[in-house]
């Protein structure tokens, strides 16, 4: 039981390690959109995660600037990515999405931004336990943590699949709609041609007669 407490315990300060923001942000056509991070120190790894759900080409530009206004990331056209860096600064972190290249399509970005300190924490060690037995319980609590990364990346990965096909649909539902109106219009435009021209010969032939 204690060796569960325990185990509970270390797994809540690991996850208190990792400062987090998770959003969905609507990008408008021709806008340009900024967000912001500022690691507590030196050295600590900064995440970023993000992946066009929807709008357009599924693409948007990027850029990550550091404190001193220095390029870390940047791409042009890129439908998600995902990168872990190094804060060598202290400040404001800045990342940047630009959809200026869109003149009317806006676009669903889900994004993620994630400050992680990787300090271990040193486990009291408990009566009758010996060093071994701790270190194992350690690398096994940090195991656990990277298949939970693992698994909510592929999380990740499978909803952005999923909305995409899903706005796919979408589109190709909408213009086979419209061209089944276009269709209706056009069939309705030649029998009423049709009618016109029958008409118009009829008309003739009479006049032929008297």
């Amino acid at each position: 039981m204690k060796t569960t407490l325990l185990s509970v315990g270390l797994f809540a300060w690991l996850v208190s390690l990792v400062s987090a923001t998770a959003l969905t942000y609507k990008i408008q056509a021709n806008e340009r959109a900024c967000f912001y991070t500022t690691p507590h120190k030196q050295g600590q790894k900064i995440a970023f995660y993000f992946a066009v759900q929807s709008g357009g080409s599924f693409d948007i530009d990027y850029e990550v600037t550091s404190p001193s206004d220095k390029i870390v990331l940047n791409g042009e056209k890129e439908r998600q990515g995902d990168f872990v860096f190094v804060a060598n600064e202290l400040g404001d972190y800045k990342f940047c999405f630009n959809n200026e290249m869109s003149t009317y399509s806006e676009k669903f970005v889900d994004f993620e931004i994630a400050v992680e300190d990787e300090v271990r924490a040193q486990l009291p060690a408990k009566q009758g336990s010996s060093p071994e037995q701790t270190g194992a319980l350690e690398e096994s609590i940090y195991k656990i943590s990277g298949l939970l990364s693992t698994i909510t990346r592929n999380q990740k990965y499978f909803r952005t699949r999923e909305n995409r096909n899903f706005s796919t649909v979408r589109s190709t539902e909408s213009r086979i709609v419209n061209f089944s109106l276009v269709q209706i219009v056009m069939v309705i435009a030649m029998g009423g041609l049709q009618v016109f021209v029958v008409r118009f010969f009829f008309q003739g032939a009479r006049k032929g007669y008297v």
